[in-house]
């Protein structure tokens, strides 16, 4: 499963954070998509759609197959999960599972996209929230089987920030389409955006302000520590949970004055959406929401434990991508303007960022396109 959110500091720019959960890891890879990469994608019964990037794209990506010794794997295989433009737009993907259904009929003769392939049709090609509503509203956009995912239909959910701080989710339910401007700046996973939002009327009585002392007859209570405000937050990992806890330390986390701290105070926040192994356990006989990944091992027949792979950090405003892998300590930091030179796409699995390494710019930059 997944938590984002935007935190604004003083000044109101944005940053964006997001984690991913999974039962396993899988072979990500960080990759550049330069300036005038041409990029086609393409549904079944329907011609391809081909366009080239406007902006340099830099983004977390998983390959939609497996790589053989005859068909290596090359930039056009990467699929992007996560996200950041030259421009300050985001766009992330979060598991959504309720995703698959019937679809709107397209004329055969139409050019679908993909919704494998928004990620680099949204940031290769628009650089603000607006544009990218603007543009689904006259391109046609449909759900995909994946072979990664043993013929599973796309099930996930999308979400497009930008540096002004809109925002953006790009929802399929039960083959419905359904694109909706995302006032409070967070994304979990299922039920339906605006469940998510009409859940929250059952919250306004959060405050970050802390009520110490109340009366009970002739008893003044007191309570002995700080940080009661918290207590009327969900508790658990689950979704609906996730969302109401992201939306309040969104809105009351202190807006700091320098984009620096701005970065440290939001890895602080998404410290509270970071998930251990083993914290929670689902048993085969329960049944399973989980992803199992063709070609890789993974925890079917066996007790699953969901965990926090990475956490990824975006500063909008100035162009930086953070990435935190699950045994790692630090960030490593990737700075877009310096990327703007490599004019081809460059790839890095995530192994060779290293372990702990807090700047991965130079990394990519020597890195092969494949």
């Amino acid at each position: 499963m997944c938590t984002s959110l935007v935190y604004r500091d003083a000044a109101g720019k944005a940053y964006f954070g997001r984690t991913l959960e999974l039962t396993m890891d899988l072979p990500y890879r960080i990759a550049w998509f330069p300036t005038g990469y041409a990029m086609s994608s393409q549904i079944a019964d329907h011609p391809p759609l081909s366009f080239t990037t406007r902006y340099g794209v830099l983004a977390v990506t998983m390959p939609a197959r497996m790589p053989t010794k005859e068909a290596p794997l090359g930039p056009a295989d990467l699929k992007i999960l996560e996200g950041l433009n030259d421009q300050g737009l985001t766009f992330s993907l979060l598991s959504y599972p309720m995703a698959a259904g019937v679809e709107a009929p397209v004329p055969n003769e139409t050019a679908v996209l993909s919704a494998s392939d928004l990620g680099l049709w949204a940031l290769g090609q628009f650089g603000s929230v607006a544009d990218v509503k603007a543009a689904l509203a006259t391109q046609p956009v449909m759900l995909e089987a994946l072979a990664m995912l043993g013929g599973v239909v796309s099930p996930f959910h999308y979400l497009v920030n930008d540096a002004s701080g809109a925002s953006l989710v790009i929802e399929f339910h039960k083959g419905e389409l359904s694109v909706y401007d995302n006032p409070v700046r967070v994304l979990t996973n299922a039920p339906r955006f605006d469940w998510h939002l009409t859940n929250l009327d059952n919250y306004t009585f959060l405050s970050n302000v802390d009520r110490p002392t109340a009366t009970f007859g002739d008893y003044r209570a007191v309570q002995p520590d700080s940080g009661v405000a918290t207590s009327g937050l969900p508790a658990s990992n689950t979704s609906v949970g996730r969302f109401v806890r992201a939306a309040f330390y969104a809105q009351y986390t202190e807006k700091v004055d320098t984009p620096d701290r701005a970065v440290t105070t939001l890895a602080h926040v998404m410290n509270n959406f970071d998930r251990p192994r083993g914290v929670t356990i689902d048993l085969p006989e329960a049944g399973s929401g989980h992803l199992e990944v063709a070609g890789l091992d993974g925890p079917s027949g066996a007790a699953a434990t969901e965990f926090t792979c990475w956490t990824s950090l975006s500063d909008l405003d100035r162009k930086r991508f953070f990435l935190r892998a699950y045994d790692s300590f630090n960030y490593t930091r990737i700075d877009l303007a310096a990327l703007a030179g490599a004019n081809r796409p460059l790839v890095l699995p995530f192994q060779q960022l290293g372990k702990d390494a807090t700047e991965g710019t130079a990394a990519l930059l020597a890195s092969a396109g494949d």
